[in-house]
């Protein structure tokens, strides 16, 4: 009889007229979200010409070519620029994980001498800054200008994630702690083999804004960044998508086609803004299934205590 019930009131008229609104609004949602991938995906295989002169909704490709990838892989200052990308974040992410671990290990311990002060004073740089031309002149003195390293160790450590990473080491029991000690284990083994492998949802959640947030650095690169050959692909993505003045014709050569025309220029530089932005896109985009199914719970486990 109860189990009657229930499925009678899962279907009265104001749980299907919610059903329906509420799967309304997710469907509209995840339109507007996925046609814009769309319209790139099919803007970059179609032809330069018929594309210029479209207007309106694009739900197919408009012919069909992939002269604009040709263009931009043979282009050696983009392959570069993906060398660099791959170097910077590489780097960059087993840096940010390796310290964010350790500062948030650090912090989660309630032996932890000044605990309190040290993070007021870690807060207060989430809040205060000293300004864009005094952070340059610092990382020129300290030789953190036009390297390497200029990309991986001012970004070493985000105050945030580290927060949500103690909040996740703080979440499991002291029991498991203490009984680690009873058994001889040091603070490192405890790190290592206790609180780590219990983690791996935050640890995946964290990993994931590290990964996407150097793959889309830019701002350091400008400014850093003196010589092109060291340029990120999101910074020559950025001229590409910004610069009216970006010389499509030279690309044009690298990839053995010929524009001879002030409106083929146009219609090809448009091709390869479209093409660049799915190469730049996809790959980080082929991370999130693999990490889809920690990210719900590791902001969960992140965020359940203070």
């Amino acid at each position: 009889m109860k189990n009657k019930k229930n499925r009678i009131g899962r279907w009265s008229p104001s749980n299907v007229i919610f059903n329906i609104f509420n799967y309304g609004i997710l469907t509209l949602l995840t339109i507007i979200c996925f046609y814009p991938l769309l319209h790139v995906l099919l803007a970059s295989v179609s032809n330069p010409t018929d594309l210029i002169a479209h207007r309106g909704l694009l739900l197919k490709p408009l012919g069909f070519t992939l002269s604009g990838y040709q263009l931009v892989f043979k282009d050696n200052s983009l392959l570069v620029g993906f060398r660099n990308t791959f170097v910077y974040v590489g780097l960059g992410t087993l840096l940010n994980m390796v310290i964010t671990i350790m500062g948030a290990y650090a912090l989660s311990r309630r032996d932890l001498m000044l605990k309190n002060g040290i993070m007021v004073i870690i807060t207060i740089t989430m809040f205060f800054g000293g300004g864009l031309i005094p952070w340059f002149l610092v990382m020129k003195q300290i030789g953190l200008y036009n390297n390497v390293w200029a990309m991986v160790l001012p970004t070493a450590l985000n105050t945030w994630n580290m927060i949500i990473l103690r909040t996740g080491f703080q979440s499991f029991p002291y029991e498991l702690e203490e009984a680690s000690v009873i058994d001889g284990a040091s603070q490192a083994q405890i790190l290592m083999k206790v609180i780590l492998p219990l983690s791996k949802p935050v640890l995946a959640v964290i990993f994931l804004y590290y990964l996407v947030g150097n793959w889309n650095s830019w701002f350091n690169a400008m400014v850093l960044l003196k010589e092109r050959s060291r340029y990120p692909l999101q910074l020559l993505l950025k001229e590409i998508l910004v610069m009216n003045d970006s010389s499509v014709s030279t690309v044009g050569s690298a990839g053995g086609v010929s524009i001879n025309s002030v409106q083929g220029a146009t219609a090809y530089r448009e091709l390869v803004k479209y093409c660049v932005t799915v190469i730049v896109t996809l790959p980080i985009l082929c991370v999130y299934p693999f990490l889809q199914k920690y990210f719900v719970k590791g902001v969960f486990v992140g965020s359940i205590k203070g």
